[in-house]
């Protein structure tokens, strides 16, 4: 069966500054009710919405971006609901929505990441009337997480900051450009490990070619990573900083 795509807890000098999210009013938005927050040390005039794997929670995304975080910048790291998944032999585990494959011509869930979009558009949007405007909100995820993003993004009436899409794909990418936006000028960063025998790099760079249809081509960046299996290194995180402190400067 599959294992939970987890990323590799790096050790961090500092002890990880988690808070649960109490800002507002959450209870209309359920997502961000036990969401792991990880606060900026000054006023928080952006933030970036990251989503896990298959199986994982916010918490180990949480640590990781944590070791990169920026005084000014609020991460907000949502855990998935628990849902019975197709091709792990139907067993309850958190996901965003079900996987029934994980090739480009597997059947997908449809209705599943519809639902979960909205779930992430009302994050958005949540943000956005606590004072956080979409041109300062950066969406991204790992993996499924990565692939929600994706999603959502180019879905999202809104045009935001950018989108960090590691380890992924474009979910119901045969619905495309229809169901885009239009937003042609959002940034995207995609990473992906070349020795990643879960979501082949292929997909990624297929993924690249769709993505670059799309919006203005020299908006996508697609790096990939000799040795790095279905995970998370280092040098991808320093290229996720590098994106963040460019499309969410201090202001």
């Amino acid at each position: 069966r599959l294992v939970p795509e987890v990323p590799p807890r790096r050790e961090l000098g500092q002890q990880a500054h988690l808070l649960q999210c109490m800002c507002g009013n959450n209870m209309s938005v359920p997502l961000l009710a036990d969401a792991v927050t990880v606060s900026g040390a000054e006023k928080e005039t952006a933030a970036v919405i990251f989503l896990h794997g298959l199986g994982d929670t916010g918490h180990g995304w949480a640590d990781t971006l944590t070791g990169i975080k920026l005084p000014h910048v609020k991460f907000i790291c949502p855990h998935a609901p628990k849902i019975p998944v197709t091709l792990n032999m139907n067993m309850t585990m958190p996901a965003w929505f079900d996987l029934m494959g994980l090739s480009p011509d597997a059947a997908e869930d449809e209705s599943g990441i519809k639902k979960a979009a909205e779930s992430i558009k009302a994050i958005i949007e949540h943000e956005v009337k606590n004072g956080i405007p979409p041109h300062r909100i950066i969406l991204g995820g790992f993996s499924q997480g990565g692939a929600l993003s994706l999603y959502t993004a180019l879905t999202c009436q809104h045009q935001l900051a950018g989108v960090l899409a590691l380890s992924c794909w474009l979910p119901l990418y045969k619905s495309f450009p229809m169901a885009f936006n239009g937003h042609k000028n959002i940034p995207i960063l995609q990473c992906h490990g070349e020795m990643d025998a879960m979501i082949p790099v292929l997909f990624g760079t297929m993924t690249a070619e769709k993505l670059k249809s799309l919006i203005n081509p020299q908006m996508v960046t697609f790096k990939t990573y000799p040795g790095l299996s279905h995970s998370s290194c280092p040098q991808e995180m320093a290229a996720v900083k590098e994106f963040i402190e460019k499309y969410l400067p201090r202001i």
